[in-house]
C-alpha cells in the first residue's frame, strides 16, 4: 500500500484563515471567511476542477488531440442543514480543441469522472456529479 499523503494547515491568526506548511512549493491559504483565500468547501470544488483537469488533459495528449484550452467551472449544492455537505456537483468543461470531436471530449471526460479523478471517488458516492461540455472545435 502506497504511503499516506500528508499536509499540513497552520492557522495564521488571523480569523479562520490557514495555510498550507510546505517548504517545496508556494503554501496554499484556506480561509473558513474566505478573505485570504478560498473556503474550505470551495477549495473541495477546485480539487475535484483540478483532479478532473489534469485527468483529462492526460487523456487528450495520449489521443494526439491539440488541445488549445481547458476550463472546468463547478457549482456545488449544499445542505440547508448542518453538516452543511455538498449534495450535488455540477461541472461545465469548456474545450478549445481544433478538429476534435465531442465524442472523443466526452470519453475522457468519462474516463476522469468514472475510473481516474481520485479526488471525486473521494466523496461521498451518494453525492451526484453531472457534467455539461462546452466544445469549440
Amino acid at each position: 500500500m502506497p504511503e499516506p499523503r500528508r499536509v499540513t494547515a497552520a492557522w495564521l491568526h488571523q480569523g479562520m484563515a490557514f495555510a498550507e506548511e510546505q517548504v517545496s512549493r508556494a503554501p496554499m491559504t484556506i480561509d473558513g471567511d474566505a478573505a485570504l483565500g478560498p473556503s474550505p468547501v470551495d477549495t473541495l470544488l477546485l480539487a475535484v476542477a483540478g483532479c478532473t483537469g489534469s485527468d483529462i488533459v492526460e487523456i487528450v495528449r495520449k489521443k494526439r488531440i491539440d488541445l488549445r484550452e481547458l476550463r472546468v467551472e463547478v457549482a456545488g449544492e449544499r445542505r440547508e442543514q448542518y453538516p452543511r455537505r455538498y449534495v450535488k456537483i455540477a461541472l461545465v468543461y469548456h474545450v478549445t480543441a481544433p478538429g476534435a470531436t465531442e465524442q472523443a471530449i466526452r470519453q475522457a471526460i468519462d474516463l476522469s469522472l468514472e475510473k481516474y479523478c481520485s479526488v471525486s471517488h473521494s466523496l461521498n458516492p451518494d453525492i451526484p456529479i453531472t457534467y455539461e461540455l462546452r466544445l469549440q472545435a
